[in-house]
């Protein structure tokens, strides 16, 4: 189920490398295309991705899957821009320039702080998944993407180590 909001966009940044089998969806056009990302823009949009997965991982309590640049530096260049409506006086925060992926992410970023959302965006703690989730569980500590594959998996090997360990 996607992310409420924003935080759609980033869900599906995340989520377009599939860490078990390394398919990488930025390297085919449709792939970019969905993000509305040119082929110069894609190594930018990784290194976006990966700070956005190390922040998602923080966000559920596990460790950086790798060293990346911090996401606040990658953000720091895609201004946000207050739009006031002169008609009812309702204000909207958006990406100054829509074009680039940082501003958008920015802006969804903002949003959801807003919200209240942004800390439920967590990435699964499997480390051949990583997969970015939004987490609805009513106290906010889910630790896997899907219960009935990644949670089932884990809970099947701490099952196992407790058979085997000697008694």
């Amino acid at each position: 189920m996607p992310a409420p909001g924003g935080l759609a966009l980033i869900q599906d940044l995340v989520n377009t490398l599939d860490i078990e089998t390394g398919a990488d969806q930025l390297d085919t056009e449709a792939g970019r295309a969905r993000l509305g990302l040119a082929a110069a823009e894609v190594e930018a949009a990784r290194e976006l991705r990966e700070s956005l997965r190390a922040v998602c991982l923080a966000h559920a309590g596990h460790a950086p899957h790798q060293e990346v640049r911090p996401l606040g530096e990658l953000l720091a260049a895609a201004p946000l821009l207050v739009r006031v409506s002169a008609a009812d006086g309702s204000a909207t925060l958006g990406p100054a320039d829509p074009r680039p992926l940082a501003s958008r992410v920015a802006a969804a970023v903002a949003e959801s702080l807003a919200a209240g959302t942004w800390a439920r965006l967590k990435a699964c703690e499997a480390v051949t998944c990583r997969w970015a989730y939004y987490d609805r569980s009513p106290g906010g500590r889910g630790r896997w993407c899907d219960m009935g594959v990644c949670g089932a998996r884990a809970k099947m090997r701490a099952y196992r180590a407790r058979r085997a360990a000697p008694r």
